[in-house]
């Protein structure tokens, strides 16, 4: 399966992950904390981009919270209708880029955004485009927040131990990485980890803000 197979799997997703499913079960405690470390790091009128956004659960958790400047890319078409249903507030006041993290990433200015996260996102990046990690690392003023599966149990998975891919739901790839040395490697500050029942949320500070 190459980068192009991965990014349509995505597009097209319906059922199950799909942004309705996101939306039914709304924001969660991976929310929670990512909202916890943003309070602790930016002011809530800061730029904040959400990768792979889906239905908007995770920021509308944030604008209920009081954040103002919120943007999310996402693949699905159908995420934006699903989002304007689902949390009218975020889909009215936020900016939403309707095409993949490689699409987009590349034309946004250098320290363009406070703060970005992904939840579960990152993790399904095909290794032919792991250069979005130096476009991350290019992007973010402040704060970088990853929220991605580290270890697998799924009972169902299929291990590949020879590329370190496991195949999820019925093929779906997760790319299992070690997300502080990508970002540390790039200089970042690795300053706290909370490990929830699924995601290891990872929290970075910029090469910028860790000198201030």
């Amino acid at each position: 399966m190459d980068s192009h197979d991965v990014r349509r799997q995505w597009a097209d997703r319906s059922g199950e992950y799909s942004p309705m499913y996101y939306a039914y079960y709304g924001p969660n405690e991976t929310s929670d904390v990512v909202r916890r470390m943003l309070e602790q790091f930016v002011d809530q009128d800061a730029p904040v981009l959400e990768l792979g956004c889906s239905s908007g659960r995770h920021l509308a958790h944030l604008h209920e919270h009081g954040f103002e400047d919120l943007s999310g890319i996402e693949l699905n078409d159908d995420a934006l209708a699903v989002m304007e249903d689902a949390y009218p507030g975020v889909a009215g006041d936020g900016e939403f880029y309707l095409d993949s993290i490689e699409s987009v990433i590349g034309d946004f200015a250098d320290d363009q955004f406070s703060a970005v996260y992904s939840v579960e996102t990152l993790q399904h990046l095909h290794p032919d485009t792991t250069w979005v990690f130096d476009e991350l690392s290019r992007i973010t003023d402040e704060v970088l927040i990853t929220a991605e599966i580290e270890t697998c149990e799924d009972d169902d998975a299929v291990e590949d131990d020879d590329t370190g891919v496991t195949y999820v739901d019925e093929g779906m790839p997760l790319y299992h990485r070690d997300w502080e040395a990508i970002f540390t490697d790039r200089e970042f500050e690795a300053v706290a980890v909370t490990q929830e029942q699924r995601d290891t949320i990872r929290t970075f500070r910029a090469p910028s803000s860790s000198d201030e």
